[in-house]
């Protein structure tokens, strides 16, 4: 994603979210949100997002923010009151937010979070009390720098959501981000997803990862950086995060899809995981 601009593929997820609200029941993600946001401008793109071979994205945006709503659940029980949205995008939490004593800080660059304001003006969605937007330009400005001006406490513990961003970074700006998290007191925590380095994977499943890497391209985001579960342990040992949860395709659709009338889970091609990191 260029500073620039909007992201387009925060588009894309937000349609894909707002299409399991509409498809699937039970849902994975209880999200009133997503289609309002969405709005009717967007018809073409939900017909094609509720098509039945869009299923697989559907299951998983719908998954990776379900599964990071609820760690964040669990850090609230234990004293957490403020959840940092990194590459919020579309991202809906806050506006569906359950916890009153939660403070939700959305980062994100200035022109995404300028076209988010716009479409949550036009579909009539408030601003809640409890929401900081932190427009950041990582160029000119640290996260740290960026956070501390909005009012975030880093004298207290936090967690953060950082769905859909990690394969877009550069190592050091990954490596960057968990430096910052990693500074905060103990009992913060961050959740995020990451992909497989392509030459790991199955001749089916770099297939799978070919045909995804030319569409993100072809939208000006490409994806830059992969992980073993091995190389991503280290990287967050290194950083200095103590306990550590990988959950891949297996994992969460024993936890989330088990047992569904519809057949709804992730695909076979898991091509990544979702980790849960704390300090």
């Amino acid at each position: 994603m260029k500073t620039g601009k909007a992201s387009k593929t925060a588009l894309r997820v937000a349609i894909r979210r707002a299409a399991h609200q509409v498809m699937e029941r039970p849902r994975i993600l209880d999200d009133p949100i997503a289609v309002r946001l969405v709005g009717s401008g967007f018809a073409r793109d939900m017909e094609r997002a509720m098509h039945p071979v869009a299923r697989d994205f559907r299951a998983l945006m719908a998954v990776r923010s379900r599964y990071a709503e609820d760690r964040l659940a669990e850090a609230v029980g234990q004293g957490i009151a403020q959840y940092v949205v990194l590459g919020a995008g579309l991202d809906t939490f806050a506006y569906r937010n359950p916890f009153s004593s939660l403070r939700v800080f959305e980062v994100d660059f200035p022109a995404t979070q300028e076209w988010k304001r716009t479409m949550l003006a036009e579909a009539g969605i408030s601003l809640p009390a409890g929401l900081t937007f932190v427009p950041l330009d990582f160029e000119r400005k640290t996260l740290a720098d960026g956070l501390c001006e909005a009012g975030f406490d880093a004298g207290s513990a936090a967690f953060f959501g950082w769905l859909g961003v990690v394969p877009y970074l550069t190592l050091d700006a990954f490596r960057s981000t968990l430096a910052t998290i990693a500074r905060l007191p103990a009992g913060s925590g961050v959740s995020f997803d990451y992909s497989f380095s392509p030459q790991t994977l199955s001749p089916a499943r770099r297939q799978v990862f070919d045909t995804l890497s030319k569409r993100v391209a072809a939208a000006g985001e490409p994806f830059r950086l992969f992980f073993t579960l091995e190389q991503m342990e280290a990287e967050l040992r290194q950083a200095g995060f103590h306990r550590i949860e990988q959950v891949d395709k297996d994992q969460l659709n024993e936890r989330y899809f088990k047992a569904r009338a519809d057949g709804l889970k992730l695909s076979p091609a898991g091509l990544g995981m979702i980790a849960t990191a704390w300090v």
